[in-house]
C-alpha cells in the first residue's frame, strides 16, 4: 500500500488535488499539506460533517487538500467525503448475472468473461457488428477512454460507441471547433482569472458544483465585475449582491437572445475592439447584420432582463477588456439546448467582439463539468472521433490510426451515431441489441429516461461496469465489478487542459478488476486484431503515439514528468514545454483566424398534447446540480453525511405560482409533462421567476427530473434540450384526484360510444 497517495479529487473538473493516507498516517500527512491562506465564500470550503443513522464501516483511507493553483488546499463536502465509499457495504466485488427471476447472483469471471463473448458473437452474427454498442463515460481515465474506442472499433468491429460527455460539454466543444478551429474547455490557466476585473459567468453554478472555483472570482466581485447569468437567484448569483456585480435573470431558452442584444449593444455604440477584429478574425460583417433587430428594448420585450441592464453590461465588459481584464466563461445552462451550439457560438462572438480571446489577461471559456470531461472527449470514445481529436472521417486521421494499431485502415468503421440517437436505437431492429456501459447510468442521467429504462430493458444482452448496483446496473443481465479512483493508476485532463495524474493508494477487493483488464481479456477471446493492455502506462504510452500530430497532441507528455510536478498543458508535441494559454499568435484554423459565425433564435415548440389538469398552467422546468450530489447521485447517494443534509429532490417554485396551486412549502407535489410524471416536495423561493421551476436532477425513481426532459437534440453538436421542459406542477392530491376524475370521463365516453353504436 502507497501511504500519502498525491491524486486528485474523483468527481469534477476542477480536478482538486488531494493526499489520501491510512487513518494512522492522516495527522502528520494534514500538518504536512496545510493550505494556503485564501478567500471565499463562507460555505465554500467545508470539513466534513458528522455522520446520523447508522454508523458506515470507517474509511480506508483519510483526505487531506493539497495545496494546487486550481483549489489552493480547498475542497467541497464531495471531496472530504470521497474516500467513505472505498470502504461502502454495497460496493460490487464480483460478477453478478441477472436470473430469470430477476435476482443478480454471483458467477466467476471466467463465466462472465464466457457469456458476454458468446453474447456479442451471436449478435453479430444475426444482426451485423453495429448491433453491438458502447457507451462509455467522462470519468474514464484517458487510458481507459483510450482503448474503449479502440476496444468497441477492433475487438467488437462497431462504430456505435458515444458517451455521456454528449450531455455536457458537446455544444460547446462544437462552437469552439468552429469558432477556434479547436476544443480546450479554458485555454488559459484558472489562475488567470484571478486578476480580472469582469467575469461574465453564463449558465453555471459553481458556488455549487465547484465551491473551490469561487476564490478565482473574489477579484472580479471585489472590482464589482462579477456578471451571472441565470434564471434562478443561484448560490453563484447571489456572490454579485452588495456591489459584487450584475445578476442578468433571463427566461429559460432566451440566453442566445440576450447575447445577440449585448453584440448590439457593442457594436453600436462603439465599444468592439476594432482592430482585433480586422486583424484576427473573419466574418465580422455577418455578424454585425445579424445583431441588428436585437436591439435592447426588443431583446428586454424576449427575455425579461431590463434594457438598461444589457447596456450596462455591455459596457461593463469592454471597459473590463481594457482595464484588469475580461472574461466570459458559460455552463450548461446556455448549452443544454436545442440551439446550445449557437448560443455558445453567441457567446464566443461576443468574446470576439471586444478582443477576448488570445489575450494574456482576457479570454473566453467553457467550464467542463465531469472529471475527466476535457480528456474523455479527446482520445476516441466519441462516435465521430479517432484518437487526438482526429475526425474518424479524414483519410490522413484513419491512415494515422491504422499505422499506430497496426491493423488495415478498412478494419476502423466509420463515424458512428451520438448518444441520444445510439440510446433511441435500443432494441430496435437495425438499432443496438447488445450494449457496453462504462462509467455512466444513463436510466438516471438521460433524457425521457422513461423510455431509456424501456429500451435498456429491451436489450438482448446488457452489460455493465461499475462499483455500485446503479439504477443502470439494476437493468444489467451481467454487471462487471470495476476498480475506484484510489485503486487505480491513470492520467485525467481537468477543465484547463492540464494532463493530471491518478495514483493508486491502496489495492482493490478481490474480485474486482479495472476496465483496461476487461478489455484485454475480452480483445483475447474476441481475436481481435492490434495489442491491448491492463498495464496504464503501456496504454498511455501508445495513446502519446496516436495523439501525436493531432490537435489534442499528448505525445511529448509521459508519466515520469507527470510524477515530478510538471505543468503539462496540451498540445503538447514531443520537444515542446506545452501550451497553457491558447491562441495568443494564431487560431487553429488554417488562416490562423477565429471565425464568426452568424446565429439566430430558433422558433421553439409551444403546443403540447398532454393535458395538465383543469386548474393547472403550464411552466418551465429547468434542471440542474445541487453542491452534494454529483451527477445521477450514484455516488453521492450512497454518502450518509451528504444525502443526510441533501435526502430527497425538491421543486424551487416561486411563491406566487406556488400560491395560485394551493402549494405550501414542503407540500407534496406532482410535476407531470407527456413523458412521464415525477413527485417531490416543493421548496416555495423567490430565488426563480414565476413562470419557472428547477429541479434537481441526482435522483432515481419517481424523483427523477429526466422522466420530463425531452430527447431533442442541437443538429450540430447531438447535444439533448436538459434546461427548457414544458410541465405542469399541482398538488399530488389534486393530480391524483384529476387522474381518477379523467379516467372515469374515459369509461363514460366509452360507454356512450358503445351505446349509440
Amino acid at each position: 500500500m502507497t501511504i500519502g497517495a498525491a491524486t486528485h479529487c474523483p468527481y469534477c473538473a476542477l480536478q482538486c488535488a488531494m493526499t489520501l493516507t491510512t487513518p494512522a498516517d492522516a495527522t502528520a500527512a494534514a500538518a504536512a499539506a496545510a493550505p494556503a491562506p485564501q478567500t471565499l465564500v463562507p460555505a465554500a470550503q467545508p470539513g466534513p460533517e458528522p455522520v446520523t443513522g447508522p454508523v458506515p464501516p470507517a474509511p480506508l483511507l483519510e483526505v487531506s487538500g493539497r495545496d494546487f493553483p486550481t483549489n489552493r488546499g480547498g475542497l467541497c463536502r464531495k471531496g472530504w467525503t470521497s474516500a467513505s465509499l472505498l470502504s461502502h457495504p454495497g460496493r460490487v466485488t464480483e460478477p453478478l448475472l441477472k436470473g430469470p427471476d430477476g435476482v443478480h447472483r454471483p458467477v466467476s469471471w471466467d463465466d462472465a468473461l464466457k457469456l458476454i463473448t458468446a453474447a456479442v458473437k451471436e449478435t453479430r452474427a444475426r444482426h451485423g457488428a453495429d448491433a453491438v454498442g458502447v457507451f462509455g463515460g467522462g470519468g474514464l481515465t484517458n487510458e481507459k477512454a483510450y482503448q474503449l474506442g479502440k476496444f468497441a472499433r477492433l475487438a467488437l468491429g462497431t462504430s456505435r460507441i458515444d458517451y455521456n460527455g454528449r450531455f455536457c460539454m458537446s455544444s460547446a466543444a462544437a462552437a469552439g471547433m468552429r469558432a477556434f478551429g479547436l476544443d480546450r474547455g479554458l485555454p488559459f490557466p484558472l489562475e488567470d482569472l484571478d486578476g480580472a476585473s469582469t467575469i461574465m459567468m453564463l449558465g453555471s453554478n459553481v458556488a455549487e458544483t465547484m465551491p473551490p472555483f469561487m476564490q478565482h472570482l473574489q477579484g472580479a466581485r471585489n472590482a464589482g465585475g462579477l456578471i451571472v447569468v441565470d434564471p434562478r437567484r443561484s448560490a453563484t448569483a447571489a456572490f454579485t449582491s452588495d456591489g459584487g456585480g450584475i445578476h442578468l435573470q433571463p427566461l429559460p431558452g432566451t440566453d442566445l437572445t440576450l447575447l445577440l442584444g449585448l453584440s448590439h449593444v457593442v457594436i453600436h455604440e462603439g465599444l468592439a475592439d476594432t482592430g482585433f477584429v480586422q486583424a484576427r478574425t473573419s466574418g465580422f460583417e455577418s455578424v454585425a447584420r445579424s445583431v441588428n433587430a436585437f436591439w435592447p428594448e426588443r431583446v428586454q420585450s424576449l427575455t425579461g432582463v431590463p434594457a438598461e441592464l444589457i447596456r450596462e453590461t455591455a459596457h461593463r465588459l469592454a471597459d473590463g477588456a481594457t482595464k484588469g481584464g475580461t472574461y466570459i466563461l458559460t455552463g450548461r445552462g446556455v448549452e443544454q439546448h436545442v440551439d446550445g451550439t449557437d448560443t455558445a457560438t453567441a457567446a464566443i462572438n461576443l468574446g470576439l467582439l471586444l478582443g477576448l480571446p488570445g489575450s494574456v489577461r482576457s479570454g473566453y471559456g467553457t467550464l467542463t463539468g465531469q472529471g475527466n470531461g476535457q480528456g474523455g472527449r479527446e482520445h476516441g470514445q466519441k462516435a465521430d472521433q479517432l484518437p487526438g481529436y482526429r475526425k474518424i472521417t479524414e483519410p490522413a486521421a484513419r491512415a494515422h490510426m491504422a499505422k499506430v494499431w497496426g491493423v488495415p485502415e478498412s478494419l476502423i468503421p466509420g463515424p458512428g451515431i451520438p448518444a441520444v440517437e445510439l440510446l433511441k436505437s435500443m432494441g430496435q431492429p437495425d438499432g443496438v441489441r447488445c450494449l457496453f456501459v462504462h462509467g455512466a447510468n444513463v436510466a438516471v442521467s438521460a433524457p425521457d429516461a422513461g423510455a431509456v429504462i424501456e429500451g435498456l430493458r429491451s436489450l438482448d444482452f446488457l452489460v455493465v461496469c461499475d462499483f455500485f448496483m446503479s439504477e443502470t446496473a439494476a437493468e444489467a443481465d451481467l454487471v462487471l465489478p470495476v476498480t475506484q479512483w484510489a485503486e487505480e493508476e491513470g492520467t485525467l485532463t481537468n477543465l484547463e487542459g492540464r494532463v493530471l495524474r491518478r495514483r493508486r493508494a491502496l489495492a482493490p477487493p478481490p474480485g474486482v478488476r479495472t476496465e483496461l483488464w476487461i478489455m484485454t481479456r475480452l480483445a483475447e477471446a474476441l481475436d481481435a486484431p492490434s495489442t491491448f493492455s491492463e498495464d496504464p502506462e503501456t496504454v498511455f504510452e501508445e495513446l502519446r503515439l496516436a495523439s501525436s500530430g493531432g490537435l489534442a497532441d499528448y505525445s511529448g507528455i509521459d508519466y515520469a514528468m507527470l510524477d515530478r510536478g510538471e505543468a503539462a498543458y496540451w498540445p503538447y508535441p514531443a520537444g515542446s514545454t506545452g501550451t497553457p494559454r491558447l491562441f495568443l499568435d494564431s487560431f487553429a484554423h488554417s488562416d490562423g483566424r477565429a471565425a464568426f459565425t452568424a446565429v439566430a433564435p430558433r422558433r421553439r415548440r409551444t403546443s403540447s398534447s398532454f393535458a395538465g389538469g383543469a386548474s393547472a398552467k403550464p411552466m418551465t422546468l429547468i434542471t440542474g446540480r445541487l453542491m452534494e450530489h454529483y451527477q445521477s447521485g450514484a455516488q453521492t447517494r450512497r454518502v450518509s453525511e451528504l444525502m443526510s443534509s441533501q435526502p430527497e429532490a425538491r421543486l424551487q417554485i416561486h411563491p406566487a405560482a406556488a400560491t395560485a396551486q394551493g402549494i405550501t412549502d414542503g407540500a407534496l407535489v406532482s410535476v407531470s409533462n407527456e413523458r412521464g410524471t415525477v413527485e417531490c416536495r416543493a421548496e416555495v423561493s423567490t430565488a426563480i421567476r414565476p413562470e419557472t421551476v428547477f429541479l434537481p436532477f441526482h435522483f432515481p425513481e419517481l424523483e427523477s427530473a429526466n422522466r420530463l426532459t425531452e430527447a431533442a437534440t442541437d443538429p450540430i453538436s447531438g447535444m439533448p434540450e436538459f434546461k427548457n421542459s414544458r410541465v405542469w406542477v399541482q398538488l399530488a392530491a389534486t393530480a391524483a384526484e384529476e387522474k381518477v376524475l379523467q379516467a372515469g370521463a374515459r369509461k363514460t365516453s366509452a360507454r356512450q360510444t358503445q351505446e349509440a353504436s
